[in-house]
């Protein structure tokens, strides 16, 4: 049974997050999963980007978490990983980072508010802040913090497809998508709208949400079975 695709693209997005800037020393990780095979790929823990190959990339099983392909430790984020993909199928990749903006935001203790239609086209409004651990729930901390993260989500009714990012407080933010790419494109544009809210609150710190109905429109032109946003896939016929 050969991971090496796999491998591949979840080290092509490992070093992606380093040069979108989102990631400076070792303070990130990206991961991927093969359904079908039952496998998840992740960075190894502590690696430097630099000097990373495909081959340090650590395949685990997506049931038992028990490693499979590997001589090194994986990330020390794997159970959060391990959780988030177990709870939601539409998940197929995850990029953790503390990118400045975004992480800045955890560390306020604030949710990310839309403030308007760049937000709006990559997700479905605010993008939620999580609950603290608990100090029985630090024990088992990077499990119960990939819990933590499917509680916000099944608490509050949210799709993970539609709003593909969390904040989790004093900590920085986690992104995902269908694959690894994806979820590369959401940690970047989580980045940037962070940052743009925190410019447009210091223009004007009484700076509305978007309204509902641009919300809709900017979302729906880009997600669901009414978008018309980009190019239609080539038919066979």
């Amino acid at each position: 049974m050969s991971y090496d695709g796999l491998k591949q693209e979840v080290f092509r997005v490992n070093r992606a997050i380093v040069d979108a800037g989102l990631v400076v020393l070792t303070w990130g990780n990206a991961s991927g999963v093969d359904r079908k095979q039952g496998v998840m790929a992740i960075k190894p823990s502590g690696v430097s980007y630099e000097s990373m190959s495909a081959d340090d990339i650590v395949i685990l099983s997506l049931e038992t978490g028990e490693i499979l392909e590997g001589k090194l430790n994986p990330s020390s984020d794997t159970p959060t990983h391990l959780v988030i993909y177990r709870a939601f199928s539409e998940v197929g990749g995850i990029v953790h980072t503390h990118s400045t903006h975004a992480t800045s935001w955890a560390q306020s203790g604030l949710e990310l508010p839309c403030l308007g239609t760049t937000h709006a086209d990559h997700f479905h409004g605010t993008v939620p802040l999580a609950r603290l651990l608990t100090d029985d729930e630090l024990d088992s901390y990077e499990h119960n913090t990939g819990e933590v993260v499917v509680e916000c989500f099944r608490g509050r009714g949210l799709d993970p497809s539609s709003v593909p990012a969390v904040l989790l407080p004093h900590h920085g933010p986690f992104a995902w998508g269908p694959d690894p790419e994806h979820a590369l494109q959401n940690a970047i544009a989580l980045e940037q709208v962070a940052q743009m809210a925190m410019l447009t609150y210091s223009i004007n710190p009484s700076a509305p949400d978007i309204p509902s109905n641009l919300l809709e429109k900017h979302f729906s032109r880009k997600h669901g079975e009414s978008a018309y946003y980009g190019q239609r896939e080539p038919s066979n016929g």
